[in-house]
């Protein structure tokens, strides 16, 4: 049967399983990491190795994607051990929303995905794609990237913890003092460990499963029966396809190792391609109810708003620098 051919609900499971087969491998990646993390590191060793200043720590934070790359499917579930390990919420806030754009893999595809893109077709207004290339989209994405979770990892240094933090993240003592997982001791055998780093892989994979598969679903039903004559219509001008693009990232949930190559042929102005890159790394449907496993509700919608803001804004500018 040719593609064209198939029926929204066909559509529907095809583009489903297609997410799930793609995303699950980084989620079991992620949730293994988190398991050895649960069972071998020590508590706090993390916040060790980063500045004692706070908010050069959160600055180092935005950079650790480059030493340590994790896709957006996996960062959740580290990033849940290494905050109950004694990482500062800030900084591990700053990680979670970096690492998915800052890292080696994502800069390689956005340089070949608007490489690629040359001469496919042409952009509307007076922009050009050699005045607009790759090292350009891609040096762009990076530092708004940069600017963007560090500035919300300084805004996070001033929120309590527990404002933010589900209460079986980071548990509270009877002295309302937070108490870390160790479960690192030099009593713990190695064999133990390790089926303590396996048992909490396991816990951590169904719960972030879980919350990952109802993501999917949602952004399937969008894109089997949401038509792209639809999408183009809002696509009026520049103000108007910066705010569509965040909201195609957001239903749609791509990889940040894919998401240039939708991006860099979209009809769109440059500015709405940035914002499209920048946005949907940090959040789209499948981080939603995978953020909420983490963090509060409130939360987490304040961060979407405030991720759209800045990110949209950002982006208007950047290139009228």
């Amino acid at each position: 049967m040719a593609p064209e051919n198939l029926s929204p609900f066909t559509d529907f499971c095809y583009l489903f399983l297609s997410i799930v087969l793609e995303g699950a491998p980084f989620i079991l990646l992620g949730t293994i990491i988190s398991g050895f993390i649960d069972a071998y590191l020590p508590p706090g060793l993390i916040d060790k190795w980063l500045p004692k200043n706070k908010f050069l720590a959160v600055f180092c934070s935005g950079l650790l994607g480059a030493v340590f790359p994790v896709c957006e499917c996996a960062v959740v579930p580290v990033i849940r051990r290494l905050i109950r390990k004694g990482l500062p919420v800030s900084c591990a806030i700053t990680y979670m929303l970096s690492a998915p754009i800052i890292n080696p893999i994502v800069i390689v595809s956005t340089m070949k995905a608007f490489d690629s893109s040359v001469g496919q077709f042409s952009l509307r207004q007076t922009e050009t794609v050699d005045a607009y290339g790759p090292l350009f989209m891609t040096s762009s994405r990076l530092l708004i990237a940069f600017i963007v979770t560090v500035g919300v990892g300084w805004i996070v240094l001033k929120v309590r913890s527990s404002s933010i933090l589900r209460p079986q993240i980071l548990p509270q003592g009877e002295d309302g003092v937070a108490q870390l997982d160790d479960h690192s001791g030099p009593d713990v055998s190695k064999s133990d460990r390790l089926v303590l780093a396996m048992r909490t892989a396991m816990r951590d994979f169904v719960e972030t499963a879980m919350y990952f598969t109802i993501g999917v679903a949602i952004t399937s039903v969008f894109k089997a029966y949401v038509t792209e004559d639809l999408i183009l219509l809002f696509n009026q001008n520049e103000v108007t396809g910066i705010g569509l693009m965040m909201v195609l990232a957001f239903v749609l949930s791509l990889c940040s190792t894919s998401d240039a190559f939708i991006a860099a042929n979209f009809p769109v102005p440059i500015s709405a391609k940035l914002a499209f890159l920048v946005f949907g790394p940090m959040m789209d449907v499948k981080l939603v109810f995978m953020y909420l496993s983490v963090f509060k509700s409130r939360f987490v919608v304040i961060l979407a708003i405030s991720l759209a803001i800045a990110i949209g804004v950002l982006s208007y500018v950047w290139i009228r620098i």
